[in-house]
């Protein structure tokens, strides 16, 4: 599995009792120490290459921060824009958007404040298709 890394910009604060990496000084946080490998303990190994595959992409973004809590992992630049959620036989990844994502690709496409929550959920290799990176991609660039 990839090193989960940090972008430094100057602006992320290291919390001292979890070692998390945070775009903001006290940024409130779920403040625990959690692995990376427990998150993906007992899921398949084509499971972990998908995680891998977007972490790879994702992690080279200007400020991108990565961190986990106990269920997921978490993408923030000034915000959060990007959690993937392993679950037993797929990855669930919720980003946003300006507008309501009605393709079946999107599973759920919800209103919360100004955007909009989309769920996608990925399994295989052959799942990660480019118009997934490009929502991923736009979520980033709503910050």
């Amino acid at each position: 599995m990839l090193n989960l890394t940090k972008k430094d910009e100057g602006m992320s604060w290291t919390c001292p009792k979890c070692d998390r990496e945070l775009p903001k000084p006290e940024q409130r946080h779920y403040c625990a120490r959690v692995s990376l490998d427990s998150l993906f303990a007992g899921r398949s190994p084509e499971l972990v290459l998908v995680f891998d595959k977007i972490l790879a992409e994702v992690a080279d973004w200007d400020g991108v921060l990565v961190g986990t809590t106990p269920n997921c992992i978490v993408f923030t630049r000034r915000l959060t824009f990007l959690v993937i959620r392993p679950m037993k036989k797929d990855l669930d990844i919720k980003f946003y958007s300006r507008t309501q994502h009605p393709e079946k690709l999107v599973l759920k496409s919800v209103a919360s404040g100004n955007k909009f929550e989309n769920h996608i959920r990925v399994a295989v290799l052959d799942d990660l298709r480019p118009v997934l990176f490009t929502y991923l991609r736009e979520s980033y660039q709503l910050l």
